[in-house]
């Protein structure tokens, strides 16, 4: 019994090392292949943004040569930005700081949900590591997540995402149906999302727990305008346990 299961064990370890030929050969040829042939960089079109990337690099050093050395050292970022993965939102330029200056979080619509750890572990760290002092919520005007939510149309894997701007819709629908313009309706719907998700931020215990040591934190509602390029402060502000809204 013992030398069939030796023999048993032997044949099962011969077996597994087959597979593990196989599967090496396979990756090697893979990688050989010439799918991974290093393209000239002329031809490749992504090549203008290492350019780019050169001659900032240099515009920021001309001024003051250990620039990134001493970024590099350290960021002590009094804001948090949670803003919309749109490109045209660009969070450092909008608001004229510098790298080291704004941390930054983005996701389709600036939505801030109780149970995402990326939000959370971005906010978290934010309070307790780079002890912000102001959480910026910022949306903008004409935003592709809120027209999305706003529609009877399916888009996929996003529409679960959406889940939370269609509650927003639901709890306002009075209010917005008496908004004819679908343009204004759809800003309207922008804004009342920014407000619904600093309430949620309010509401989760991270932020709570800051309030409770005393740290100094306040919660803000955004949302930027793509036409003119200006901010306008929607008069949300939230520093303190007892302007907490009920959930």
């Amino acid at each position: 019994m013992k030398r069939r299961k030796t023999g048993q064990f032997r044949r099962g370890r011969v077996g597994v090392n087959r597979v593990l030929f196989v599967l090496s050969s396979a990756i090697a040829i893979c990688y050989s292949g010439a799918s991974f042939t290093r393209v000239p960089a002329e031809m490749s079109p992504i090549e203008p943004l290492i350019q780019n990337n050169r001659a900032w690099s240099e515009r920021m050093t001309s001024h003051a040569p250990d620039y990134f050395r001493r970024l590099a050292e350290q960021q002590s970022p009094k804001y948090l930005w949670i803003g919309c993965a749109d490109s045209r939102v660009p969070a450092n330029e909008v608001v004229g700081l510098m790298p080291g200056e704004l941390f930054v979080h983005r996701n389709v619509a600036n939505l801030v949900y109780p149970s995402d750890p990326n939000c959370l572990s971005v906010v978290a760290y934010a309070i307790a590591v780079l002890k912000v002092e102001h959480i910026i919520v910022c949306g903008h005007y004409g935003c592709g997540g809120v027209k999305a939510a706003i529609s009877n149309e399916s888009f996929g894997v996003i529409d679960n995402w959406l889940l939370k701007i269609k509650e927003v819709l639901s709890r306002y629908h009075k209010h917005l149906d008496t908004i004819a313009d679908m343009e204004q309706r759809v800003d309207r719907l922008c804004e009342l999302n920014v407000v619904e998700q600093v309430k949620t931020l309010s509401q989760t215990m991270i932020i709570q727990d800051a309030w409770h040591r005393d740290q100094p934190l306040a919660l803000h509602g955004w949302i930027y305008g793509l036409k003119d390029g200006l901010i306008k402060d929607l008069g949300i502000r939230v520093e303190r346990l007892e302007q907490v809204p009920p959930r």
